[in-house]
């Protein structure tokens, strides 16, 4: 690996307050990329004998001279220990060396070192393995760490040996308190703090789990999607303005396929292939959670890519759709929910959801082939969208009633003897 760390070294001498000594201790100033670590070598000289611009004893007497080769010595140890933690691919900081150099355990490692370290390696694998989204999302959590740190515990940083309930505890009052987060969006970021705590673990640089038995409730999301007769009247609306016009049909393009924005940004023709049943099928993998995605293409879907498959945006750039930022989508949405009567606030991610259910759920396709659909990697996601659709309950139970009634009128009535 590569490193664009700086290091800096530094000795000076610091003289104890109150004491009346001439003399005053000698200190090594660790610094890398702008972070110190202080430690004492051990040694003290005269103050008026101290040269601070060269960072060492003044004079030529053998005491002297045996000093200086005394400080020269713990200058090679720390930039051999400096090359050894660049040589092995570890983590590169101020503390590591200073440990290093007082012969602490190399595996003792810090919070914010090992999130930065996660980090590091994982914005090597953004657009590769992982999502950029995801990549600021771990940048924030730390961020929002950082500031904890420093406002509770008044360090910029925390051993990962200190780590404990009450630390997961205080911050998630934090989170709560001070930067006024949702109990969902608090949880998040304490998962993702879990993580990097697991990746400690891993790495042998802790021996267990310091919030195992912390808990963060995740309360609820009610999940909003488009009706029939919304979806109807969204596709049957004339719009005399055409990006009005490419941003409703690619939203109903996302409402017969249940794929995200991003996931339909990134579609090319070579996403759509013809399946074992002679039809046509969109075969991806979801960006978010790198899951295989394979839907058949309905019908409603397939116009929509007919409609546009010589549009200059879709030539231009070889996409499936002229799909635009998704800043701009979710604003053009709104004004296409007012000119519609729709008084959702509409957003692409409602596309998704109205696949979920109105699409799919509510005319009986199993969950597991919904689930398998909007490439979820657990059926218990998909399972939130069946506990909202009421009027499949009542389709439900309607059966059920019908089927009732066919078997009393069919005499098919059990009569226990006591």
């Amino acid at each position: 690996m590569k490193s664009n760390q700086s290091l800096g070294i530094l000795f000076f001498i610091r003289k104890e307050r109150g004491s009346g000594s001439k003399n005053a201790a000698i200190y090594l100033r660790i610094t890398v990329n702008g972070k110190r670590a202080e430690l004492s070598i051990k040694r003290e000289i005269e103050i008026d004998r101290w040269n601070s611009k060269a960072g060492r004893a003044k004079g030529t007497k053998e005491e002297i001279r045996q000093l200086n080769e005394y400080i020269n010595t713990w200058e090679r140890r720390t930039y051999h220990y400096y090359k050894e933690l660049l040589d092995n691919n570890q983590i590169i900081s101020s503390d590591s060396i200073k440990n290093l150099l007082l012969g602490r355990n190399e595996k003792q490692k810090s919070l914010v070192e090992v999130f930065e370290y996660h980090n590091k390696l994982f914005a090597q694998t953004v657009n590769i393995d992982h999502a950029e989204g995801t990549l600021k999302r771990y940048e924030a959590t730390l961020m929002h760490v950082k500031e904890f740190l420093h406002s509770e515990y008044k360090k910029e940083d925390i051993w990962l040996k200190e780590l404990n309930y009450t630390f997961a505890a205080d911050l998630e009052h934090y989170f709560i308190t001070v930067r006024k987060c949702n109990r969902n969006t608090t949880s998040k970021y304490i998962k993702n703090l879990k993580k990097i705590v697991l990746l400690a673990i891993k790495n042998g640089w802790l021996e267990k789990d310091p919030f195992f038995s912390f808990k963060t409730p995740v309360k609820p999301v009610e999940r909003y999607f488009l009706t029939m007769e919304e979806l109807k009247k969204l596709e049957e609306k004339a719009f005399t303005i055409s990006r009005l016009e490419v941003v409703r049909d690619i939203f109903v393009f996302s409402c017969y396929t249940g794929l995200a924005y991003i996931d339909v940004a990134k579609l090319t023709k070579d996403h759509i292939s013809k399946g074992f049943d002679g039809k046509l099928w969109i075969n991806t993998y979801r960006q978010k959670t790198e899951t295989p995605s394979n839907i058949p293409l309905l019908s409603k879907a397939e116009e929509i890519v007919e409609k546009y498959k010589n549009h200059p945006v879709v030539c231009q750039k070889n996409t499936l759709l002229p799909v635009m930022s998704n800043q701009r989508f979710n604003a053009y949405l709104k004004e296409i929910a007012d000119l519609c009567g729709i008084k959702k606030n509409l957003t692409f991610h409602i596309a998704r959801h109205t696949f979920a259910t109105t699409i799919t759920l509510t005319n009986g396709v199993p969950i597991e082939s919904v689930s398998s659909m909007l490439g979820h990697t657990s059926i218990k996601t998909t399972q939130i969208y069946a506990k909202v659709i009421k009027s499949k309950v009542s389709e439900d139970m309607r059966m059920l009633e019908e089927k009732l009634t066919q078997r009393l009128n069919n005499n098919d009535v059990r009569v226990v003897k006591v």
